[in-house]
């Protein structure tokens, strides 16, 4: 051991002595005039700056080798540039054209740090603004805004994410590449994240299992924190959201700074909402919900590399609309006190990059542990269990030259479950879950145009459970040893047809591991009783999916479909049995199964208007087993119509718009046999958000009226529609960000 540490040690000193980097240059117009405050952002080293007044900038204690870096000014197109930096200075003069319509920006979920446009996976982005402006309450619903992404939702505080017709246990949720662990087993569990300090969210649509494993087979959703305050820079803000319908206040406040080493950051944040009401007036009892956040960070960045770590407290009391409750609430109200979810969850990584010569060591490890606790009408709660999780990764970038990338890694994690307090309800066993995973990545660029993107991953994966309740009764939970292995891979290509025209197509094999509530549950969940399967096999999907995409100056242009077929889907449903008070049993089974569909979008400034924005999408998905029945949870096919007018100034407001938006779903007549059909419905919503610059400071105000004609409907994917509770009528919000900021008083290097 001590001869590591002074390995170690003198590999830092002679990092440390060695030739100082830095990146400097000039941010300009397309006429050499200076982008005073453009952001100039190095993603890979968490590191950035703002040009200058004159449009220089300065980065300093740069690592050797390829690095990526993000050019952007509101009002130009963002620009993504890889350069190989050299010891000394590296000069990048950059010039942004002006943007009717945004092009591209860094994205870090596809296994390489690269522009969306590089990637052979397309991913889609929604920044933080389009969500805090959304004019919702559920943080879920304002990413159904992409398209080919739904949501199952049970009221305004619990919801789960649909891509492309997989939900669930098939779609992974990441917090900053984290996979979050928190009892996401059914449509009774939340999201189980918390938007304050989300700066985007990238979305994969399509198995990811080759770059995250198992239960990424539908997809993935990563959950980017805010990026670093610029260095040598203080900065924060104070936010709050009001909405009408639920009586609802969000409140959020964040402060952050960065000198030329070091970085730091807390958000800390509330939410209380009322009972929501539907289209027409009624509230829906106990559809309440509160929530508490604290997120901190802190870390180093310097010529060795970055290194971070990063504390996440999310603590949720969500109401449940159950029938046991409906006759005992008598009125609106926001207070959690019987029949709720009590869930508490922490979460720690470290995230670690360093550079020794051409190579790049990335080191991840991270620990939560998931509280959850279902309160009912007793003194104790109902069910208590604890999920504690730890997942590692470490990734080698091997030497690679321009047209190059190579990867190999490991990522494992290794999680147990205890329920505690032995209470009345026992609906999992206790358990111990490992898994452990080789993984290889590859990328070349073929003549600047043509890129291949592929790679391999072997994983063996171990599930057992104990012992729980006694024997001969309808509780016992029989222990459980289940050892499983699999291989996953995909092969992708992008092709720049010309500056304009990208086409994209992939291949992946993926798969997805029973998890322990598919294989063991037994007891009561919801409004029903479910049994687990313990003789269920790996899912194993098989996806090709083919993207197009036009990018001009005024139009914009999207048409992407895809194919998967599925080996040993799992589902669940009802049984010919019931309980003996007349529940009826659940079971989950397995069956191929298909899905097919696409999604397709035009976006279109009048070059005449180029203030006005129009923008059209279309989203489809079918779903069906092998004997012709249609798979449960398959949303309806839907239009999304927006038209906007932007002003750059509007008196004394700066940065101004105007939208009047429109979502339309068809009728969805292909229900599952367990489901019932849904009707069609269209819902209008019209919002205003603006800037104004006061003491120097710029302030954000939005307002929005969602379902503006409060519209009575059911949207396919509620899990309230079978109680008759319809979705969310009429919602006005009103949102407000105050930010501040300051330079530290320590010296930082400028030009």
């Amino acid at each position: 051991m001590k001869k590591i540490v002074l390995i170690f040690f003198v590999l830092f000193l002679l990092l440390k002595v060695s030739a100082q980097n830095q990146i400097k240059g000039f941010v300009s117009d397309t006429d050499k005039q200076p982008l005073a405050g453009a952001t100039i952002f190095l993603p890979e080293l968490n590191k950035g700056t703002t040009a200058s007044q004159t449009g220089e900038f300065l980065i300093t204690n740069v690592p050797t080798g390829k690095v990526r870096i993000q050019f952007s000014f509101i009002g130009y197109n963002t620009q993504v540039k890889t350069i190989e930096v050299l010891p000394g200075d590296n000069i990048v003069n950059i010039q942004l054209t002006t943007s009717v319509i945004q092009s591209q920006e860094v994205v870090v979920s596809g296994g390489y740090v690269s522009s969306q446009h590089e990637n052979a996976v397309k991913i889609d982005i929604l920044r933080s603004k389009d969500i805090l402006l959304s004019g919702t309450p559920n943080f879920m619903e304002s990413i159904t805004l992409v398209p080919g992404v739904d949501m199952i939702s049970k009221g305004q505080g619990v919801s789960k994410p649909v891509i492309r017709g997989l939900s669930m246990n098939d779609i992974l949720v990441l917090n900053n590449g984290v996979r979050i662990e928190n009892y996401q087993f059914s449509e009774n569990h939340p999201l189980g994240i918390d938007d304050n300090d989300v700066d985007r969210v990238e979305v994969i649509k399509g198995p990811a299992s080759l770059l995250y494993g198992s239960d990424a087979i539908g997809g993935a959703l990563n959950f980017i924190k805010e990026s670093p305050a610029p260095t040598g820079k203080v900065i924060g803000d104070y936010r709050i959201q009001l909405h009408s319908n639920t009586l609802g206040m969000n409140n959020s406040m964040g402060l952050k700074g960065s000198s030329e080493h070091f970085f730091g950051g807390l958000r800390v944040g509330n939410k209380t909402h009322a009972d929501y009401r539907e289209g027409g007036g009624y509230y829906v009892p106990n559809s309440r919900f509160r929530e508490w956040s604290v997120s901190a960070n802190s870390g180093y960045t310097g010529k060795i590399g970055t290194f971070k770590i990063l504390y996440d407290y999310f603590k949720q009391d969500l109401g449940m609309t159950v029938p046991a409750v409906i006759p005992l609430i008598t009125g609106q109200g926001r207070h959690n006190e019987i029949w709720y979810q009590d869930l508490d969850h922490h979460l720690v990584s470290s995230q670690n990059k360093l550079y020794i010569g051409r190579f790049k060591w990335e080191t991840n490890i991270s620990y939560q542990s998931a509280l959850r606790k279902l309160q009912t009408t007793l003194e104790v709660p109902f069910v208590e269990m604890n999920l504690n999780t730890v997942t590692y990764e470490s990734k080698l970038y091997l030497p690679s030259g321009k047209n190059s990338e190579f990867i190999i890694g490991i990522q494992g994690m290794d999680q147990t479950n205890r329920n505690k307090n032995d209470r009345a309800s026992q609906f999992l066993p206790d358990a111990d879950v490992n898994n452990i995973g080789g993984v290889a990545l590859a990328k070349y660029t073929f003549f600047e145009k043509f890129s291949l993107q592929g790679g391999l991953r072997y994983d063996i994966y171990k599930t057992e459970t104990y012992a729980l309740g006694t024997e001969e009764t309808d509780s016992y939970h029989a222990p459980v040893l289940k050892n499983f292995s699999s291989l996953s891979g995909s092969l992708g290509a992008t092709y720049n047809i010309n500056d304009k025209w990208i086409f994209r197509t992939n291949f992946a094999k993926a798969y997805h591991v029973p998890n322990l509530s598919e294989l063991t549950s037994n007891g009561m969940h919801g409004n029903r009783y479910e049994t687990g399967n313990e003789n269920l096999k790996p899912e194993d999907a098989y996806e090709f999916d083919a993207s197009l995409h036009y990018h001009g100056v005024y139009l914009s242009f999207d048409l992407a479909g895809f194919y998967n077929h599925i080996i040993n889907y799992i589902y669940i449903s009802p049984t010919a049995d019931t309980t003996s008070t007349g529940v009826d049993i659940y079971r989950f089974s397995q069956s191929n199964a298909n899905l097919f569909g696409g999604e397709a979008g035009i976006h279109f400034h009048p070059e005449l208007m180029p203030w006005l924005h129009i923008q059209v999408t279309y989203s489809s998905v079918i779903g069906r087993q092998e004997n012709g029945n249609f798979l449960p949870f398959i949303p309806a096919h839907k239009f999304r119509y927006e038209i906007r007018a932007d002003y750059k100034k509007l008196g004394f407001l700066n940065h101004s718009a105007i939208k009047l938006s429109a979502l339309t779903a068809l009728k969805q007549d292909k229900p599952s046999p367990y489901e019932t059909e849904t009707d069609g419905y269209t819902l209008i919503n019209l919002s205003f958000n603006t800037d104004i610059n006061v003491f120097k400071q710029t302030l954000v105000f939005g307002i929005s009226a969602n379902n503006i004609f409060d519209i009575r409907y059911y949207d396919h994917l509620s899990t309230l529609k079978p109680l008759n509770y319809y979705n969310q009528g009429r919602n006005i919000s009103v949102f407000l960000k105050i930010p501040f900021e300051t330079n530290m008083i320590c010296k930082s290097k400028h030009l």
